[in-house]
C-alpha cells in the first residue's frame, strides 16, 4: 500500500474518533459519541444501558489515552494517534479489542431493542452513521459483519472487526 493510501486511511480513523473536528481526540469525543448513540436509539442517559455506554466510553478513552497520549495533556493529536495508537495497535490488535470491548458491548446493548445480544444490520448501520461513517461504507460494513446472513450482528463479530479496522497496514 502506498503511503498516501495509508495516510488517507489513518486520517479516516482519526476523524472517526475526533467527533467535534477540533483536531484532537479527547474524553469529550468519547462522551459525545455515547450521547449521540443514546439520542439515536432514544435510550435515556440515566438508564442502565445509558450508564453502561458512558462507562464504556470512559474506559475506551482511558485505554486509548494510555496508549497514545504521549505528553499527558489529555488530548491525542493526529501525530500521537499515528505514532502511538495505530502502530501499537497494529502490533497487538487484540489489545485494542479489549480496550474497545466495554464500549462496543454497551453500544450493542443500546442498538439491541429486544435484548437478545444481537443488533440488526439496519441498527448496526445506524450506529456506524452516528459515529461518522458514510452511509455506503456503513451499509457495506454492517452487511459484511452479518457473515451468516441471519440479519443479526453480535459482539463476537463486532469486536474483532473493530480491531481489524484499526490495524492499518503501511
Amino acid at each position: 500500500m502506498v503511503s498516501t493510501e495509508y495516510e488517507r486511511r489513518i486520517a479516516a480513523r482519526f476523524a472517526g474518533f475526533d467527533q467535534d473536528g477540533n483536531g484532537y481526540i479527547d474524553r469529550e469525543d468519547f462522551s459525545a459519541a455515547a450521547k449521540a448513540l443514546l439520542a439515536e436509539f432514544s435510550v435515556p442517559a440515566r438508564s442502565d444501558r445509558g450508564q453502561a455506554l458512558y462507562a464504556g466510553a470512559e474506559a475506551f478513552w482511558q485505554g486509548m489515552a494510555g496508549i497514545a497520549d504521549r505528553d499527558g495533556d489529555q488530548r491525542i493529536t493526529r501525530e500521537e494517534f499515528v505514532t502511538g495508537a495505530v502502530k501499537r495497535l497494529r502490533d497487538n490488535p487484540d489489545r485494542f479489542a479489549e480496550i474497545a470491548r466495554p464500549f462496543l458491548h454497551a453500544a450493542l446493548a443500546v442498538a439491541d431493542p429486544d435484548a437478545d445480544g444481537r443488533a440488526s444490520v439496519a441498527d448496526a448501520v445506524r450506529v456506524l452513521r452516528v459515529l461518522g461513517v458514510p452511509e455506503d461504507v456503513a451499509r457495506a460494513t454492517a452487511t459484511a459483519l452479518d457473515a451468516d446472513g441471519d440479519g443479526g450482528i453480535g459482539e463476537a463479530e463486532i469486536v474483532p472487526a473493530f480491531a481489524r479496522y484499526f490495524t492499518v497496514p503501511e
